[in-house]
């Protein structure tokens, strides 16, 4: 299963095609809305959020409320095109050209994607670059879940630290995540400490800076075996890793105990292995975070991410205008303060996909109904093995 994405921040639209999604998987609009909607909340969000209300439209490879095989075509629509299509056009024009962009932002993809793609506006690097980009693959997420769900495999996340304001990590399951986490406006599970957050985020932003944060994805229900050991690019955990790094603004990714393996003895790192004739075989603790060998373990995945402050400024640093090559402060584009929380409800959805994809690699059939048997025989081959 793959996907591609197309769509500028402020084009008509974002695009995406999903191929390889089985038949008779139950999908509807509202289910890939509920998660646009989700996306677009939390505490420091900027003004785009108040012109965007995203919605999906599912303009393939749905009929009557299932999949059918063929490729789905998904299109969320920009609400703000009516302000910049003459700026953003694709019709060739000879007028000057409105709102060019030639002050590179630091931390941004400005400068690189310039000087890469041979681009003297820089608009047409932002414009891509832009995190406006997980909209589309928050929606290719849904449509993962819906598949995931049918098997029993859920998602939740929680926001664990919001600049120099760390929240008490919850060990909740992913539902109970869910629930706890969808009521807070940081998406934390920790609501002894949400003002302080907010404070902060307040205090950064009256300053004109921005500030990241540490968010951790729970997944529940996932089978043993998932991704495998024989090659280096089949590991799950790392196809997971690549794709959490892929999100805009994210540094650093890690599973369980993570970097604080780094420190901690052998003793304290690994598993234990455990067996009974009800249940077959369990670990005593998930400090692998649902991993070894590249597969799952059959406990719950926890991986956790690093998202550093959005590089928009509105007290901007210094750069260079790449026309006159003098010094200026780099170019504001409207963004926001802090963008963790929502960032979350991505990080969920990229994770969806992968094991997702991974899932039908292991189950593959081209309608759930295969899928189905295929999974309901691995399963009792586990418990009797």
């Amino acid at each position: 299963m793959r996907y591609l994405t197309a769509g500028e921040s402020h084009g008509p639209q974002l695009t995406a095609i999903i191929e390889g999604m089985p038949s008779n998987i139950g999908l509807i609009a509202e289910q890939i809305d509920i998660e646009l909607q989700r996306r677009q909340k939390g505490y420091g969000r900027g003004r785009r959020m108040e012109i965007e209300s995203d919605q999906v439209r599912i303009v393939g490879g749905v009929r009557h409320g299932k999949t059918t095989g063929a490729p789905i075509a998904l299109v969320v629509e920009n609400r703000d095109w009516n302000h910049w299509s003459q700026i953003m056009g694709v019709e060739p024009t000879e007028e000057a050209v409105k709102r060019a962009v030639t002050r590179p932002r630091p931390g941004h993809a400005d400068l690189n994607g310039g000087l890469k793609y041979n681009q003297s506006d820089l608009r047409n690097i932002l414009e891509r670059s832009s995190a406006r980009e997980t909209t589309i693959r928050v929606a290719c997420g849904a449509a993962a879940k819906s598949l995931l769900q049918l098997f029993g495999i859920h998602i939740g996340s929680q926001v664990l630290r919001i600049g120099e304001v760390s929240a008490k990590r919850a060990s909740l399951s992913a539902k109970e995540l869910r629930q706890v986490t969808e009521v807070s406006p940081l998406r934390t599970a920790d609501k002894d400490i949400e003002a302080a957050m907010m404070q902060h985020i307040d205090e950064v932003k009256a300053a004109g800076d921005s500030v990241g944060g540490l968010i951790e994805v729970t997944t529940d229900g996932v089978p043993v075996g998932l991704g495998s050991h024989v090659q280096w690019d089949r590991k799950l955990d790392g196809k997971i890793a690549q794709a959490v790094m892929s999100i805009q603004a994210f540094k650093g990714c890690e599973f369980g105990v993570g970097f604080e393996a780094a420190r901690l003895r052998g003793s304290k790192v690994h598993d234990e292995i455990m067996y009974d004739s009800q249940s077959g075989f369990s670990r005593a603790s998930n400090r692998a975070g649902g991993f070894e060998g590249g597969m799952t373990t059959g406990e719950p995945i926890i991986v956790r991410a690093v998202m550093k402050p959005i590089p928009t400024l509105y007290k901007p640093i210094s750069s260079v205008d790449i026309e006159t090559k003098q010094p200026y402060a780099a170019q504001i584009e409207r963004s926001d303060s802090c963008a963790v929380p929502a960032a979350a409800v991505v990080m969920e959805n990229v994770v969806a996909w992968e094991l997702a994809c991974a899932f039908l690699e292991k189950f593959g059939g081209d309608s759930y109904e295969e899928i189905e048997r295929n999974y309901k025989h691995y399963i009792q081959q586990v418990r009797s093995y």
